[in-house]
């Protein structure tokens, strides 16, 4: 845009976020202030806006729901005196990513297995009929 701020498209491309989800995370109060507009009606977004977005899509990406990311969003807005809560809501999804990576670490184990197991039948030829309903099983 110019030294006024940064339009959607901008912020869209600096955060990876399509302009539908900005307008997704605005709908659901997820940013710390109401973004303002130009007298056209354009959004205006600041550098902060940026660094803000970027951590909610990560909050997301990682499993967060949407409830937990506005909750988060409504603590950080409310301003300083709730960071024991802020805290424990972050310290809890922290718990949860850490489930969830030992969850796919279990499944990655079992997959590389198979992985192990279908390449020495490739390369010692003896493939043919694995997992076949006619074959036997690996």
């Amino acid at each position: 845009m110019d030294d006024q701020g940064l339009t959607i498209g901008e912020v869209a491309e600096a955060t990876g976020l399509s302009v539908h989800a900005l307008r997704f995370f605005e709908r659901e109060g997820l940013f710390l202030r109401d973004i303002p507009r130009t007298a056209a009606g354009r959004r205006v977004f600041a550098p902060a806006d940026v660094e803000w977005l970027t951590l909610m899509n990560r909050l997301r990406d990682s499993g967060m729901p949407i409830a937990g990311i506005r909750g988060f969003a409504a603590l950080v807005a409310a301003g300083p005196g709730n960071e024991a809560e802020r805290l424990k809501l972050l310290k809890q999804h922290e718990a949860d990513v850490r489930a969830k990576i030992a969850e796919l670490e279990a499944c990655l184990e079992v997959v590389h297995h198979k992985v192990v197991v279908y390449e020495r039948h490739v390369e010692a030829g003896t493939a043919r009929g694995l997992w076949s309903p006619q074959g036997r099983a690996a």
